[in-house]
């Protein structure tokens, strides 16, 4: 999780996604409101904070739903349920005689009669159930009212319908074949991920460890996820580590119950979460201390020194700046109007009238364009780029380009040509 640990907008969308599966599960153990409230609550926060992965809140439903519905459609009693309805129904007819209320009712009672044969078999085959466990939660239906009344928390935002097409929007641009976390992920360059899988699979194939079955379609649907889009592995990882959690707890208490309750009790004790505090500052200090002297913004990365430069002689209300990718969120942190930045899908068509901001960039710093043509267009007056650029080369050598400001890692450039 290191590299998506950042000052990002999903940052806080991964406390939000892993408090909503604390209070599915709580809800779905007690149904009590301020659950429901809550699940509520984080898709507005989300539709308001971070609306790209607004729609991937509804996956967290998922699994909980699908056991439900696996678990009716295995239910033999199912038809049997519905018998004594109709049965029932006919109990409720005007006109009816006396005998043939006694021959309902005793159908009825020999139906509940088989039902509680059946059931008692059921119980039998989920105890002795080697691998997968199906719990039947009636809460489960509440649940789906609750995930309805969610999809209406996208309109709580002042983006308009954004929350609902965005994602579409994405998936439809270009953006997703260039940029480096939205491509399938290959396991072999994640070995991390891939010793994550192994775990999961020795735990499952190697021991009597039992999964549920919504366990088991989360972990399904993340990994599918991940092997998609590699930028997917966060949420694998996130959410996963609930379910890999639930399986050592498991695995420990199956083997060893007494010891796993002595473990258990002593971490729930004031001397065990100190224990745990301990550690986690340890290792926070651990990993803070050879950073302490870092900069906080390195000036090899991002134009701290140029941006200065542009802020203190340029007039930026008239300045149309060609830049690149990778620092123009720095750009937009310093006040100063961008070409693009790295936020990649909103440069694609989609968004911008059908104006293809973002390849036209790919195509400028490829120098598979020719630049001025692409400048004309935007009606750029200004440049600023990577000193080792290649578009720099050409730059360096056009008499219609001034050099206002160079340092070890940037170049800005006024295009004389935009005052033509």
């Amino acid at each position: 999780m290191k590299s998506y640990v950042a000052a990002r907008a999903q940052l806080v969308t991964f406390i939000l996604f892993i408090i909503a599966i604390y209070f599915i599960e709580k809800f779905l153990e007690s149904k009590k409101k301020r659950y429901a409230v809550g699940l509520i609550i984080i898709p507005t926060l989300i539709a308001n904070l971070h609306v790209a992965v607004w729609p991937f809140y509804f996956v967290l439903f998922l699994p909980y739903i699908g056991e439900y519905i696996i678990s009716l459609l295995g239910n033999a009693n199912l038809i049997r349920i519905i018998k004594i309805k109709f049965l029932k129904l006919k109990l409720n007819k005007k006109n009816i005689n006396e005998e043939k209320i006694k021959n309902i009712q005793a159908r009825i009672a020999s139906l509940e009669a088989e039902m509680i044969i059946q059931n008692e078999n059921t119980n039998k085959r989920r105890t002795r159930s080697y691998k997968i466990i199906i719990e039947k939660n009636d809460n489960v239906k509440a649940l789906i009212l609750i995930m309805i009344i969610c999809g209406f928390t996208g309109l709580l935002t002042p983006l308009g319908d954004t929350p609902y097409t965005y994602l579409l929007k994405t998936v439809e641009g270009n953006t997703m074949d260039n940029i480096n976390e939205h491509l399938p992920l290959t396991l072999i360059n994640s070995k991390d991920f891939l010793c994550l899988i192994i775990v999961f699979l020795a735990i499952l194939l190697f021991t009597d460890t039992k999964i549920r079955l919504r366990d088991l379609f989360m972990i399904g649907g993340l990994l599918l996820l991940a092997l998609s889009s590699r930028r997917q592995i966060s949420m694998f990882v996130l959410i996963g580590s609930v379910v890999l959690n639930r399986l050592v707890t498991s695995l420990f208490n199956k083997y060893d119950p007494k010891g796993f309750d002595k473990l258990k009790n002593f971490m729930l004790k004031s001397e065990g979460v100190i224990i745990t505090v301990g550690i986690v500052l340890i290792i926070s200090i651990y990993m803070f201390k050879p950073k302490v002297n870092n900069q906080y913004i390195s000036e090899s990365s991002y134009p701290v020194a140029a941006s200065n430069y542009i802020l203190e002689n340029v007039d930026i209300e008239n300045m149309r700046i060609y830049n690149e990718y990778n620092y123009g969120s720095y750009l937009l942190f310093r006040g100063i109007p961008v070409f693009i930045d790295s936020r990649a899908d909103l440069y694609a068509p989609e968004f911008n009238g059908g104006r293809d901001i973002f390849s036209d960039f790919i195509n400028i710093s490829n120098i598979s364009v020719y630049y001025e043509n692409k400048f004309k267009e935007y009606e750029i007056t200004h440049v600023l780029v990577y000193k080792n650029a290649k578009l720099n080369m050409f730059l360096s050598r056009n008499p219609d380009y001034k050099l206002l400001y160079n340092d070890d890692y940037f170049y800005f450039y006024e295009r004389l040509a935009s005052n033509d």
